[in-house]
């Protein structure tokens, strides 16, 4: 019975497979490495020990927003106009805007402003690219308590 090399095994055999493996594996090391530095920039805050500085009061906003009661519900028009339609809200002196940002970062930032239909919803005057969108939205009021400020994030497809 013969085997399917024609010759004696040899070191230069191994030599070239071991080439070969340990290459195919840089390679995908490196490709790899490459996909996650271009995908994450890696700065979740400028400046930490700032940042640890503001944390309460962060906090502390948050739970006066969270007081207010509003909800959100954003969604995309036909055209890629994004409607937002706002519940607890007050009806009168409200303004809304919005920062749009890719999830992965492969499509530039854009801020959306708003404006009001007749059914109470907001729609953006500027259309988004198709794709999945995290939107960080604020809205403020002017009420006779004073000026009230809510923000949230929502992710829209």
């Amino acid at each position: 019975m013969k085997a399917f090399t024609t010759g004696p095994f040899t070191g230069r055999h191994i030599t070239i497979i071991m080439v070969a493996f340990f290459a195919v594996v840089i390679a995908v090391n490196l490709l790899m490495a490459r996909y996650a530095t271009s995908t994450f920039g890696g700065v979740v805050v400028e400046n930490s020990y700032v940042a640890s500085q503001n944390f309460n009061k962060w906090l502390d906003e948050a739970e006066r927003e969270k007081a207010l009661g509003w909800t959100a519900e954003a969604t995309r028009t036909a055209d890629g106009r994004i409607a937002i339609s706002l519940s607890g809200a007050p009806a009168q002196g409200l303004a809304l805007g919005a920062h749009a940002r890719h999830p992965l970062g492969r499509l530039p930032d854009q801020d959306l402003t708003f404006r009001r239909e007749a059914d109470g919803r907001f729609v953006s005057e500027q259309a988004l690219p198709a794709g999945r969108w995290r939107l960080r939205i604020e809205a403020k009021a002017d009420t006779d308590g004073g000026a009230q400020r809510w923000r949230t994030e929502q992710d829209v497809l």
